[in-house]
């Protein structure tokens, strides 16, 4: 079984055109040896090459053995069994690479930064590590037969479409050479890619650019390669049309008014975006003198047009009540985008 580690380099700050690359041809009859009128040859001088920069050379270097490095151009391609190096020149250099190898805390992955460049040594790659590993815009690609797609720990994935912005069914490849195709489960069909609504990137997947309803479903992949098919995980496509912003808030006492000795449950409810988690923290007049217990969850729901909506609940429940019990009851609800701090009043009947 033979793996193939390609490494998909775009080099900072120059674009490669048709021809850079490629060798300047002499032509002599644009005028090497010109005759001046009287029969005078002149020798035409050459431009000089010493000091031009050649264009598209990269930052990036590839340590091969000791004391041997091989400057990267815009493919590579290396055998398995070897732990790859990488070095960027530079004193202040990002690397950003698949980010399961910051979860687990992979001990495989290591980056050291010296005066004059940055270090990025990776052992035993597989093909789960395709991915980004330069903020220069440089893209690993580790190919790998049996698996045509990025290996995924998740089997059943959900991609959220919003209209004022694209969304991407991340089914990547190891193999650039793989034929990609777009399917719908229900009813079965082939999504064509025309090029401009959707597109594919074999380092990010099926782009779409502009969401819609009709875009919802269950959805997966197809790579051919060398003849061989194979399908990819699956994906939930939910449409989301709700506002980004701070947590939208309603809170409820149940019942209102209470005597003494009953219970009461005080319910926090945010509206907001499937993904976006929501905190929520509590402040009541027994705080830190009568117990209390609180119930957080959320769940999806479908509300308007089909449209996918995030409902985190927290719930407060406070039995046998007492008269330190009754008074204000304020929840602060927080997301990534602020905070909404909302209280209401439970009195004695």
């Amino acid at each position: 079984m033979k793996l193939w580690i390609v490494l998909c380099l775009a080099l900072l700050g120059v674009e490669l055109q048709n021809g850079d690359c490629q060798q300047v041809k002499r032509r002599k009859d644009v005028g090497e040896n010109r005759i001046r009128p009287g029969g005078k040859r002149v020798k035409m001088r050459q431009p000089k090459l010493k000091d031009a920069v050649v264009k598209g050379q990269s930052l990036l270097t590839q340590v091969l053995d000791k004391g041997r490095f091989l400057r990267l151009g815009q493919t590579t391609t290396m055998t398995p069994g070897r732990n790859m190096e990488l070095r960027c020149k530079g004193n202040s250099i990002g690397w950003s690479y698949p980010t399961y190898l910051d979860t687990f805390n992979d001990s495989r992955l290591s980056i050291k930064q010296s005066d004059k460049y940055s270090q990025l040594i990776l052992t035993s790659p597989s093909a789960a590590d395709t991915g980004p590993t330069l903020s220069i815009k440089h893209y690993d690609l580790f190919t790998y037969k049996d698996n045509l797609f990025v290996p995924s720990a998740i089997h059943f994935e959900i991609v959220y479409l919003r209209p004022d912005r694209p969304a991407v069914v991340p089914c990547r490849v190891t193999d650039p050479q793989a034929k990609v195709t777009l399917h719908r489960e229900v009813p079965p069909e082939e999504i064509t890619s025309n090029g401009t609504l959707l597109t594919y990137d074999p380092t990010k997947g099926f782009i779409l650019q502009s969401p819609s309803l009709e875009h919802q479903g269950v959805f997966y992949c197809k790579a051919v390669a060398r003849g061989t098919p194979q399908i990819s995980t699956k994906y939930q496509l939910l449409y989301v049309e709700v506002p980004s912003g701070p947590p939208f808030v309603s809170l409820q006492a149940f019942p209102q008014s209470v005597r003494g000795g009953d219970s009461v449950n005080v319910t926090c409810t945010v509206l907001g975006e499937p993904e976006v988690d929501v905190s929520f923290s509590w402040s009541y007049p027994g705080q830190g003198r009568r117990p209390v217990h609180i119930q957080t969850s959320w769940r999806l729901v479908n509300r308007g047009m089909s449209h996918t909506t995030r409902v985190s609940q927290s719930i407060m429940t406070v039995e046998d009540m007492e008269t330190i019990d009754f008074g204000n009851y304020v929840c602060k609800a927080k997301n990534q985008n602020g905070q909404t701090i909302l209280s209401t009043n439970v009195i004695s009947d």
